[in-house]
C-alpha cells in the first residue's frame, strides 16, 4: 500500500474513514490520560479529522502529520483558515493558531520536528496500515515520542477474512505484541459497534469491536 493509494482515495472523495464528528472515545477517554495543561499532542495520519480541533479546544497545541495535500487543506478550511505552507525538512508545514500539520510522508518526519510533543493520539493510523507496515509504523511512533509520552490509541477488530481493509483489523493480542516493546499498554474500553456500522454489516462482517488503549512510551 503506497502513497498513490491514499492520494487516489482523497482525489476521488472515497473517504469513508473520515468522521463528520469528534470521535466519541476521544471525548470519553482523553481526560484519563491525566496530561498536564497545554501538553502538545502529535496526531499521525490525521487526515482532515475534527479531532484536531477538539484537542486544540482542550488547550493542547496540536501537530498532525498527513500525506495528502487535499486532506490538509480541507482540514484548515473546516477551521475557517487558509494557511500558507512553509518548507519544514522534507515536508511542508501548515499552521493556524494552535493547530499545525506537517504534510508529507510520516516516515520522513525527523524526531526534532516532533520533539516538543509529550502526548499523542492515534484513531486511524495503526488500523489504516496493512500488517506488513504496522511494525514500521510503531517503530516510527516510538522514535518520535520521548520516554514518558502518553497517548490514546483507538483500534478496530473483526475477522479480517470477512472484509478487505482498510481499515484493517488489529486485535488486542497484536496491539500487545507490537507495542509493548516500546510502550506500556493499558486497555481502557472495548465496544461492540457492528450495529453502528452498516458498511461492515453489508460486507457480511459477523462482529466488530472498537477498542481503546492508554499508552506510555517506555
Amino acid at each position: 500500500m503506497d502513497a498513490a493509494f491514499w492520494h487516489d482515495k482523497w482525489e476521488r472523495g472515497v473517504t469513508g474513514f473520515h468522521l463528520d464528528h469528534i470521535n466519541p472515545y476521544l471525548a470519553a477517554h482523553w481526560h484519563q490520560l491525566k496530561l498536564p495543561a497545554q501538553a502538545p499532542v502529535l496526531v499521525p495520519l490525521c487526515g482532515k479529522s475534527l479531532d484536531l480541533a477538539y484537542l486544540a479546544g482542550e488547550g493542547h497545541p496540536v501537530l498532525g502529520i498527513e500525506l495528502n495535500t487535499l486532506a490538509v487543506e480541507s482540514l484548515f478550511a473546516s477551521l475557517g483558515a487558509v494557511p500558507e505552507p512553509k518548507p519544514d525538512g522534507a515536508l511542508r508545514r501548515y499552521q493556524w493558531d494552535e493547530v499545525a500539520v506537517l504534510q508529507g510522508d510520516l516516515f520522513q518526519v525527523m524526531p526534532e520536528q516532533a520533539a516538543h510533543c509529550t502526548a499523542f493520539y492515534d484513531r486511524a493510523a495503526l488500523i489504516a496500515l496493512p500488517e506488513a507496515m504496522r511494525s514500521r509504523y510503531v517503530a516510527k511512533l516510538a522514535e518520535l515520542m520521548k520516554p514518558g509520552a502518553v497517548g490514546l490509541l483507538v483500534t478496530l477488530d473483526y475477522p479480517q477474512e470477512s472484509m478487505a481493509g482498510p481499515p484493517f483489523a488489529v486485535s488486542e493480542q497484536e496491539v500487545m505484541a507490537r507495542l509493548t516493546p516500546h510502550f506500556e499498554v493499558e486497555p481502557l474500553a472495548s465496544h461492540d459497534v457492528l450495529a453502528d456500522n452498516p458498511r461492515f454489516v453489508a460486507k457480511g462482517v459477523p462482529w466488530l469491536k472498537e477498542q481503546v488503549y492508554r499508552l506510555v512510551r517506555r
